[in-house]
């Protein structure tokens, strides 16, 4: 990459709080680099040192790592285990069978404790009732769930028989569905009468219903319902049952099924794709190892802390830090059915303040959304909430903007919660590059430095590593544990996707662009290869621009695309959302100026936007995800044909459309 905005000089530094150091699992930098160069120095006995050490197996395995038939790496392929039982059976052992697993809020604020215990009765019921309806290992079983304790239970009763589970998220349309029950050969539906959020109840079953007339889907053979609220749903007879009755005839032991370690735990389609839908294939012990590893040192997990992470199970995030990670590690987490703006956007602040969490985790788009509000409405700053519980603050999902994480460092964390900005993606199954929060001190909008074993590079289009403060493609080099071990019934797509001949097949290519800088060697994450927008032969990350965006007084959020220019080859094309009322006329072109002399002077003329429309808001899915593919759509002044079922605000694409 060139041009004069990929040079990464040091900005702020947050030193580590001394008293965390003291306390922390990985306490000093020199902690840090120690496990690193015992990873350098043997990179297979080091994952076999962590996986003996962190999981519980019924057979040891004998072989580390298969790399015969690379880039389709094995990990402990002799070794036999269960996640469930890692999960469950092995906490209660330890005798945590009376803590609590999981702290519930539903939408509407009621809230229910769930222990060891109880979730492992809840979990061996249902399994027991999925193999009582011929579900058996191997078998691929869809979840289309809401955010809820079932949703877990579903995903553990799944791992515990063996079976492959599917996770799509309560937001994709029928069409969405279907085509991921045909891609995965799914035998069963595990869905709901309905999910609420926000105060709506919205259709599950019903929806399961359309998907499976749509055709393609007749490897189904049952779909299962929870009862959430008791809203009428359609019911077929000999297909359609419903899950309390099921489990209430069911014992509440079921011996696990020991699987072999590359066992497929679980299936996860990408979302936001055109075509055929991409199912990523995850291991079971190498997935599970990752897990528990980097909830323990990323978030530095202690028994008494209270975790929160906000990501809905349906995403990769809620998977490994919702329901593998936590209980791996025998920790007390929460799960919110509902979303941070309602009843009011004080939701997650009062929650945390009511339930005393610890360690918080969500998306930088939460956040700046939170930012709008609290500024806009005095009654919901988060200073009005006593949220001296925190210790540890994270982010997920993409970037955060340094604007936004001083914010969240001073509004939330008090000045005194180091934050973790974790870069990672489905197909790696944990983090990757990130922060651990006793070793590194903080530079707003970097994720740090690649996770111990992890050996992450910058490099240009031939594979040669890049100088610090020189922007390239970000690379694995080394394989590991958790990551993809396939595209489900797709390997050549797997190899062309993710270890592309360019770099003699042996480099992860992560999609991403990112920079290291010139003087700490930190990674900051410059936004995806597909968003790297290239105008008048200068190359720049769509990422930075949204920073320097998000960065003005009167911004709250922003999304930048390219679209075709006859004189450029590319413009930059900006969707703002500002702090106060959306602005119009000649007052909007005044803004915009602004914004465009904001961006001259923070990047550089060139990466002025030369087309700035705001917006109340911008398209996301309701997981909070931009979608930055419709974007692209309307920037081009094109009309929107592809679904938009998963947006929250699908009406919101209208008023983008309009030019100031």
């Amino acid at each position: 990459m060139s041009g004069t905005q990929q040079t990464a000089q040091t900005s702020t530094l947050y030193p580590v709080p001394a008293a965390f150091a003291q306390s922390a699992h990985i306490g000093s930098r020199e902690a840090y680099d120690k496990l690193c160069q015992e990873a350098q120095h043997d990179h297979t006995a080091y994952w076999g040192r962590l996986a003996r050490e962190f999981l519980s197996w019924h057979q040891p395995f004998t072989q580390t790592l298969d790399e015969r038939q690379a880039p389709f790496y094995k990990w402990f392929e002799d070794g036999l285990l269960n996640a469930s039982y890692n999960c469950l059976d092995r906490q209660i052992e330890a005798g945590l069978g009376d803590k609590t697993a999981i702290i519930f809020e539903a939408d509407d604020g009621q809230v229910s404790h769930v222990s060891y215990k109880e979730l492992l009765s809840r979990v061996s019921r249902l399994a027991n009732a999925l193999k009582a309806q011929g579900v058996k290992k191997g078998d691929r079983v869809v979840l289309y769930l809401p955010m809820s304790v079932e949703g877990v239970v579903a995903m553990q009763a799944c791992a515990r028989i063996g079976a492959t589970h599917s996770v799509v998220f309560g937001g994709f349309s029928a069409q969405s569905l279907r085509d991921r029950i045909e891609d995965a050969g799914a035998v069963m539906v595990i869905t709901a009468d309905e999910q609420v959020r926000g105060g709506k109840t919205l259709p599950l079953k019903a929806i399961v219903d359309e998907a499976l007339t749509l055709g393609g889907c007749d490897s189904i053979r049952q779909v299962i319902v929870f009862q959430r609220t008791g809203g009428k749903v359609a019911f077929q007879a000999g297909r359609d049952l419903w899950m309390h009755e099921l489990t209430a005839a069911q014992s509440d032991v079921c011996a696990p099924e020991w699987v072999s370690a590359e066992h497929p735990l679980f299936l996860l389609y990408t979302s936001g794709s055109t075509g055929k839908p991409k199912g990523v294939q995850h291991s079971t012990g190498g997935y599970l190892l990752h897990a528990a590893v980097t909830m323990k040192w990323t978030f530095d997990y202690k028994p008494d802390d209270v975790f929160w992470c906000t990501a809905d199970i349906g995403w990769v995030t809620g998977h490994t830090y919702v329901a593998y990670g936590p209980l791996a590690n025998g920790g007390t987490q929460l799960v919110f059915e509902g979303v941070p703006t309602y009843p009011d956007a004080a939701r997650f602040w009062r929650m945390i303040e009511a339930h005393k969490v610890s360690i918080f985790y969500t998306a930088p788009t939460a956040i700046r959304a939170l930012i709008k509000a609290a500024e806009s409405d005095a009654k919901v700053h988060p200073r009005n909430f006593d949220l001296s519980s925190l210790r540890l603050l994270g982010t997920v999902g993409e970037p955060i903007n340094p604007a936004a994480w001083e914010w969240y460092h001073r509004e939330i964390g008090g000045g005194k919660c180091p934050i973790v900005d974790t870069f990672w993606q489905t197909e790696t199954g944990g983090h990757m590059i990130t922060p651990l929060p006793g070793a590194h001190a903080l530079t707003p909008g970097s994720c740090t430095l690649p996770f111990p074993g992890i050996d992450a590079a910058i490099v240009d289009e031939t594979g040669k590593e890049v100088p610090w403060g020189q922007g390239g493609l970000l690379v694995v080099r080394k394989p590991w544990p958790s990551m993809i071990r396939t595209i489900w019934g797709d390997p050549e797509r797997f190899q062309k996707s993710y270890y592309p001949p360019d770099f003699g097949g042996k480099y992860y290519l992560a999609g991403d662009g990112a920079i290291r800088d010139v003087n700490t060697g930190y990674f900051t994450i410059t936004g995806r290869i597909d968003d790297v927008l290239n105008v008048s032969g200068h190359r720049m990350g769509t990422m930075e621009i949204e920073s320097a965006l998000v960065s003005h007084p009167l911004v709250a959020e922003a999304a930048v695309v390219g679209r075709p220019d006859d004189l450029t080859g590319e413009a930059i094309c900006a969707f703002v959302v500002l702090k106060r009322p959306r602005p119009e006329g000649d007052e909007a072109k005044q803004i915009a100026n602004e914004l465009r002399n904001h961006v001259g002077q923070e990047i550089g003329p060139i990466a002025k936007p030369k087309d700035i429309r705001f917006g109340d808001n911008l398209p996301k899915t309701r997981s909070g995800k931009i979608m930055r593919r419709l974007l692209r759509v309307v920037a081009k002044g094109e009309d929107v044909t592809q679904d938009t079922s998963t947006l929250e605000n699908p009406a919101i694409l209208d008023q983008l459309s309009q030019r100031n």
